[in-house]
C-alpha cells in the first residue's frame, strides 16, 4: 500500500538529513509526555506526498522501546478515502530538545524539529531538515487568528516561504 508519507520521507531523507535548518532553533525544555497526543495540520507548505489531503491528523503514543509511535492520516479529497501511515520516532539528543528523527520506512529517518511550542502545547510549529518542509499544528481544527498570524509571522522571518502555506482545513467525512 503506497502512502503519502512514505513519500514524505523519501523527500526528506536527503542523506536522512534530520537537524533543523541552518539558524533554525529548536525548542528547549521540551516535554514529551505533554505533546503526546493528537495534533491537527493548521497549514503546511505544499508537497505531492500530502496534497489532496485534509482533515490532516498526527496521534504520537509512546513505544514499548521508548520511542514514538506517529500515526498520520488524512482525507484525499480526490480519491474520496482516508489514508493513513504509521512511524516511530526518536529524539537526536537530549530528550529536553524539540528535535526527533522520524521513520515511516526504516533505516530511512528524517528530521521533525519543533522550532515554536505555545506554554500550555496548544499550538506547533514544525520544520523538516530544509525550509522546504513546515507545519502548523494545533490541539483543535482551528487556531485563533492572532495566533495563525504570530506563527506564520515567524515561519516568514526564519525564511521559511510562508506565501507558499496552504491551509487544507476540515473538509472531510467523519474519520472511520
Amino acid at each position: 500500500m503506497k502512502n503519502y508519507l512514505t513519500a514524505f520521507f523519501a523527500c526528506l531523507l536527503a542523506g536522512c538529513a534530520t537537524a533543523p535548518p541552518k539558524g533554525v532553533e529548536v525548542v528547549e525544555n521540551f516535554d514529551l509526555t505533554r505533546y503526546l497526543g493528537t495534533w491537527h495540520e493548521i497549514a503546511r507548505l505544499d508537497h505531492s506526498f500530502e496534497r489532496g489531503l485534509t482533515s490532516v491528523t498526527a496521534e504520537y503514543s509512546m513505544r514499548e522501546d521508548g520511542g514514538v509511535r506517529v500515526l498520520n492520516r488524512g482525507y484525499s479529497l480526490p480519491k474520496k478515502k482516508w489514508k493513513q501511515a504509521e512511524g516511530r520516532a526518536y529524539f537526536t539528543g537530549d530528550p529536553k530538545t524539540g528535535a526527533l528523527k522520524v521513520s515511516f520506512f526504516r533505516p530511512f529517518y528524517g528530521g521533525y524539529n519543533i522550532i515554536e511550542l505555545a506554554g500550555d502545547y496548544s499550538y506547533a510549529l514544525v520544520a523538516g531538515p530544509t525550509r522546504e518542509y513546515l507545519w502548523i499544528l494545533a490541539r483543535t481544527p482551528e487556531l485563533p487568528n492572532i495566533t495563525l498570524e504570530m506563527l506564520v509571522t515567524k515561519a516568514r522571518v526564519l525564511g521559511f516561504p510562508a506565501e507558499e502555506l496552504i491551509f487544507p482545513g476540515n473538509r472531510a467525512p467523519a474519520a472511520p
